[in-house]
């Protein structure tokens, strides 16, 4: 019966699935529009509702997991056009348009004595997805990046986060060393990781 409701796009002409196109690919078009793409149904599943901006589900996928689409605004996709808008080899059959937080220095330096992880010029996708992974797992309060480093919206990096991205906060800044400075006056500990991967604490 889901084909009496949705009507399934089938051409990668489509302005929807152009859209998609570009926000996989392009930094600038996620920023202007303050939304990026979560792929990937373990992604999607752990994804705050509230945050969801629109879901795109292949004819396959809507077939087998129809019900974890009730309630929710969807679209489906013919199974090749999905394949043509994945990012990923083998593609699951769902993505999500997601609406990008707002992390502000001030509110994230209101934990006394938090432990702060500064990143520096970090240029690999994946390597920083799983920087996010292991932080939160060594209880990381939160990921302050340099303006230098890759983009955290970047699908590649999105997928390797495994959900660390929706539960850590984290905020690109101008100067590191500033930044260090803003740490070490509420206590915390700040541990710098640039390009190289080693770190120190700052804590003063």
């Amino acid at each position: 019966d889901f084909l009496v409701r949705e009507i399934m796009i089938t051409s990668t002409s489509n302005a929807q699935v152009k859209a998609l196109s570009k926000l996989i690919k392009n930094a600038r078009a996620r920023r202007q529009q303050q939304v990026y793409i979560v792929e990937g149904i373990r992604m999607f599943r752990e994804t705050p509702e509230d945050r969801i901006e629109k879901i795109y589900a292949s004819e396959s996928f809507v077939k087998e997991h129809e019900t974890l689409l009730a309630g929710k605004d969807w679209e489906m996709l013919s199974d090749s056009v999905f394949a043509s808008v994945s990012d990923t080899k083998t593609p699951q059959g769902v993505l999500c348009l997601v609406k990008m937080r707002e992390n502000r220095l001030e509110d994230m330096l209101q934990q006394k004595n938090g432990l702060w992880l500064i990143l520096e010029n970090v240029q690999d996708p994946g390597n920083l997805g799983t920087i996010l992974r292991t932080a939160e797992g060594a209880g990381v309060d939160g990921v302050i990046l340099s303006k230098e480093s890759v983009d955290i919206y970047n699908p590649k990096t999105i997928r390797s986060t495994m959900g660390s991205v929706y539960r850590l906060p984290f905020l690109y800044v101008d100067s590191i060393e500033s930044t260090n400075s803003s740490t070490a006056q509420t206590g915390s500990c700040a541990a710098t990781a640039r390009a190289t991967l080693s770190a120190r604490c700052s804590r003063r």
